[in-house]
């Protein structure tokens, strides 16, 4: 069972020993111009996760392509590439200059205004441009997020990404917001019941790979989202907190697979639809 690091909670470069542990990178999102991202403060701790409103902050494609990725390659970890923009033109324009990666479509960034455009269709000008395996990483804000995982599977996308943040606040002592934009992207352990309600939804609706992400901490929580339907998963905010998660949820995947009585993680993909009456 593969398991990358969510979008955004890794700097490769200045942690490279998390890196070895991982069996591929996933970068953070990157957009056509530079962004320095939002104001501080940009980072919030709650009692049951983590608030954050960096605001897509990255040196921008130029850079990116020039600097950046070519020390990635030099890990040779399967690379994935998180791509943003505030419009489909935007999203493809990075795309079309991609090679040899995994793009991963941030559609569902709660932390900036988002393209005017639908899923779909940032996904559909995506697919033009480019042969590469694109994934869609879908906000779990969405009413219906089955339906938009089948639109974005009819627009070309090669998998799906569960889940990106919630939009969240947190208030200070003088009940001021504490995120200078006020609101931020929600992850860690509260965001788990969600994420696994979005891969089981979208499991039902698709048959698209899914790396199922969100609060992930142990071994026994990354059984659970592979039971609702994630072939892979990632590690997001408890990377901040245990460098050696990955490893240490690698070594307790095993435990709680043996527990289940498998063989395999693999064969725990979406084990929690058997049985169900429709």
């Amino acid at each position: 069972m593969n398991i990358f690091n969510a979008s955004g909670c890794l700097d490769a470069l200045a942690a490279p020993g998390v890196v070895t542990q991982l069996d591929g990178f996933v970068t953070k999102t990157v957009t056509p111009e530079p962004r320095a991202g939002n104001q501080p403060a940009r980072i919030a701790e709650t009692s049951h996760g983590m608030l954050n409103a960096i605001g897509l902050a990255n040196p921008g494609r130029e850079a990116f392509l020039t600097d950046y990725l070519p020390e990635l390659r030099s890990f040779g970890k399967p690379l994935w590439v998180s791509v943003g923009g505030f419009s489909a033109t935007e999203y493809a324009e990075t795309c079309a200059r991609l090679s040899d990666v995994t793009i991963e479509i941030n559609l569902s960034c709660p932390n900036v205004d988002e393209a005017a455009e639908s899923a779909a269709e940032i996904v559909a000008t995506c697919r033009a441009a480019t042969s590469l395996p694109l994934y869609a990483k879908l906000s779990p804000a969405a009413w219906d997020i089955a339906e938009v995982a089948r639109a974005v599977e009819a627009a070309g996308a090669d998998g799906l990404t569960l889940v990106n943040t919630l939009r969240g606040m947190a208030l200070d002592r003088r009940l001021r917001p504490v995120l200078n934009r006020g609101t931020g992207g929600y992850s860690g352990p509260a965001l788990r019941p969600v994420a696994l309600a979005a891969v089981y939804s979208c499991r039902r609706a698709t048959a698209l790979p899914i790396v199922g992400m969100g609060g992930i901490t142990t071994g026994r929580e990354a059984l659970e989202i592979i039971a609702c339907g994630a072939s892979a998963i990632a590690l997001g905010t408890v990377l901040f907190a245990d460098p050696a998660a990955p490893s240490r949820v690698r070594y307790e995947l095993e435990e709680a697979v043996s527990e289940a009585g498998l063989t395999s993680a693999d064969d725990a993909v979406g084990i929690a639809h058997e049985g169900l009456v429709l």
